[in-house]
């Protein structure tokens, strides 16, 4: 089997509801674009990922990705994914990581259909679904977060989690409400997104431990290694980094040495595809420590994390980044949180997803082959 095509067709995303998750930064909703990448082979079986995000057009990277990837890809065997992605991944100095994540996608896609199978089986998986937590915006006060959290409980989410004002005093207050809207025994979380300084981290991770939070994500800088090490020796409580900075599998190296973080994390677009995620769940395996997966940013990319996240012993949830209208897109069957509050891998043989074709052509912006 050998790879004979590599295309992305570009389409629009229109009416993208607004969306904060740091006190810093806005976006107003609006328009952006993702691409459909389709990886084919002369066996008759094609891989999809889509490019993109509501924030990351996709065609900040769709030319890179066939300039750059394209002729690394064609007349190659698409089961040879190790070869195929460190050749990728030495190139990242001429375009990001998202364009290896994406063709790193579309060929786990073809290596599940090859195999007959839900990629979650290829992977190994005991489950076919996981505990699914809410993900909030920046909100509008404390009562915000405490209705929203009540609300998510009540329709049987397994977990909440808080992006905060980013104001220490104001944050722990808000977490304290939120507490008290859902219980002594629901899960809770508290993702900072790299806003405090070291000794207001210090504060808030101690507020959080006594209110009994499952961990504490993302409070300092992404470069301050050194404050991450001294903040890990003050609390108990987890502390979950290496969501960024933007790299592969050697990124990760320092904080294990370091013992910077409890946790490791990661997803499809900022770490160069499932193939580094799957390296890094094993390293934290080997270290007793959680590989937590971040969200995908497209519908695709999440539900292909979805797969990823039911094979991996030690991932405890599924992130679900709100509001659903701002990051569900271009799918048929995209991931619903029943009662039961789990995500369902869907049961075809590769990543599952059902693309809406009908969707794409209406939308179509240009195709790039």
């Amino acid at each position: 089997m050998k790879i004979d095509a590599v295309d992305v067709t570009l389409f629009a995303w229109d009416d993208i509801p607004p969306t904060r998750y740091t006190a810093g930064s806005q976006n107003t909703g609006g328009s952006s674009n993702l691409g459909l990448l389709t990886i084919k082979t002369d066996a008759g079986l094609d891989g999809h990922a889509f490019l993109g995000s509501a924030t990351n057009p996709a065609e900040t990277d769709a030319g890179a990705l066939i300039r750059f990837l394209k002729p690394l890809l064609m007349g190659k065997d698409p089961l040879a994914r190790e070869d195929l992605h460190a050749a990728m991944r030495a190139r990242q100095r001429n375009m990001g990581l998202r364009t290896v994540g994406a063709c790193d996608t579309a060929l786990w896609d073809i290596a599940a259909k090859a195999a007959g199978m839900p990629l979650y089986k290829l992977l190994g998986a005991g489950r076919s679904s996981i505990g699914a937590y809410a993900s909030s915006q920046v909100l509008d006060g404390r009562q915000a977060y405490a209705g929203e959290a009540a609300q998510f409980k009540a329709d049987g989410w397994k977990a909440y989690k808080i992006h905060p004002p980013q104001d220490p005093a104001e944050d722990i207050k808000v977490c304290e409400a939120v507490r008290k809207s859902v219980g002594d025994d629901y899960t809770l979380m508290l993702d900072s997104t790299w806003s405090y300084k070291f000794h207001d981290a210090v504060r808030v991770g101690r507020a959080i431990e006594r209110l009994g939070f499952l961990w504490f994500e993302d409070p300092l800088n992404e470069e301050d290694i050194y404050a991450y090490v001294k903040l890990r020796q003050k609390l108990d409580i987890p502390i979950l980094a290496t969501e960024y900075p933007q790299g592969d599998i050697g990124t990760y190296a320092i904080w294990l040495t370091e013992r910077a973080t409890d946790y490791l994390r990661g997803d499809i677009p900022v770490k160069g595809g499932l193939s580094t995620m799957l390296k890094t769940a094993h390293l934290a395996e080997a270290f007793h420590m959680n590989y937590e997966v971040h969200h995908g940013g497209n519908s695709l990319n999440n539900m292909a994390q979805l797969q990823f996240a039911c094979a991996i012993r030690n991932t405890t949830f599924f992130e679900v980044l709100l509001p659903h209208g701002a990051h569900k897109y271009g799918l048929l069957n995209d991931i619903q949180i029943g009662k039961d509050g789990l995500a369902h891998c869907p049961q075809a043989p590769g990543i599952g997803a059902q693309i809406d074709h009908a969707l794409i052509k209406r939308k179509e912006m240009a195709r790039l082959a």
